[in-house]
């Protein structure tokens, strides 16, 4: 049997998976994270790793848990938690859940901009705070989101569902990307390709869906706020290192853009205090994947891939 190492708490159909195919399973099931020094008990002598975004997958991590281990399956899309380079360098694999969490992340990220733009947060904490309030025509106004374009960084499978959804309540969708989009999904989301100075100066709204790696880490910073529209919003549902919060702080502070919607934070799960008082901003705590079903099938597409790799088969969706 093949000793794989679950090292957060997870769906029971992910563990039904696993225990199905007869191998020996140790699950983390606390509701909290485990401790880096519980991790790096746990995964000594694991052949396979299935891993949450909780945990950094490090050199340190691999070496503890020993040269047989074959496979780190993340359960997650993004896998910016786990050194794939010194993964791959060990000859060993790393897995995701992609597809599975596309339709419910990108639901967030149409509620963040909803949110954001029509004040509903806001309006909402009126009411549960038991504050005077009277309708008027002037009260609580916010911005409208049709006929306004939303620019979306990263144009994969998830910004695609988000552009639809944009698409579908009138707006028109610019997009930045590695590389442009196949000439059908142009056509049928009337996507405009720009740089992201060009996305950042034109854009109603901002939507992040690029990965997490060396390469976006901070894209969003200073230089990039002052040429937003002192009227646009900022949507985060990626990953919280893209944006540098301290900027984005101090942009919200000046003026700069008129509010941000965030699922996701630099240093999660701690957010910068100086988010938290602004009735500019909408925080959540990262539910983009938050559904029963989501969060199910990423279980299961994860101990898929484990039991594939322990059986010495194909992976799904490997990464490296």
């Amino acid at each position: 049997m093949t000793p794989v190492v679950v090292t957060g708490k997870i769906p029971q159909s992910g563990l039904d998976v696993l225990n199905k195919a007869g191998l020996k399973v140790e699950a983390w099931t606390n509701d909290e994270a485990i401790s880096r020094d519980e991790l790096l008990k746990a995964v000594g002598g694991a052949e396979v790793l299935v891993t949450l975004l909780t945990e950094k997958i490090d050199a340190e991590v691999l070496d503890a848990a020993g040269p047989q281990l074959k496979a780190v399956c993340n359960v997650a899309v993004g896998h910016n938690n786990i050194d794939v380079y010194g993964c791959t360098q060990r000859g060993i694999t790393v897995t995701n859940t992609p597809g599975v969490l596309t339709e419910s992340t990108a639901d967030i990220a149409l509620a963040l901009i909803l949110m954001v733009t029509r004040r509903l947060a806001e309006g909402e904490r009126v009411i549960r705070s038991a504050s005077p309030w009277q309708w008027g025509m002037d009260y609580m106004l916010g911005s409208s989101i049709q006929h306004k374009q939303l620019g979306i960084i990263g144009m994969g499978a998830i910004g695609a569902a988000t552009a639809r959804r944009a698409k579908a309540c009138g707006m028109s969708i610019a997009y930045t990307n590695r590389r442009p989009v196949s000439a059908e999904l142009e056509r049928e989301l009337e996507l405009t390709h720009m740089t992201l100075n060009d996305l950042l100066a034109s854009s109603d709204v901002v939507s992040i869906h690029c990965p997490s790696n060396d390469a976006t880490f901070h894209l969003l910073g200073e230089a990039q706020f002052a040429l937003m529209k002192e009227s646009a919003f900022l949507v985060n549902t990626a990953r919280g290192p893209i944006v540098d919060e301290a900027a984005l702080v101090a942009a919200l502070q000046k003026g700069e853009l008129a509010g941000a919607g965030l699922d996701v934070y630099e240093h999660e799960p701690v957010v910068h205090s100086g988010l938290l008082g602004r009735d500019d901003v909408v925080l959540l705590p990262h539910l983009g994947s938050a559904t029963q079903e989501t969060r199910s099938a990423m279980a299961t597409l994860a101990t898929r891939n484990a039991v594939a790799i322990a059986s010495g088969g194909v992976p799904l969706t490997p990464v490296n």
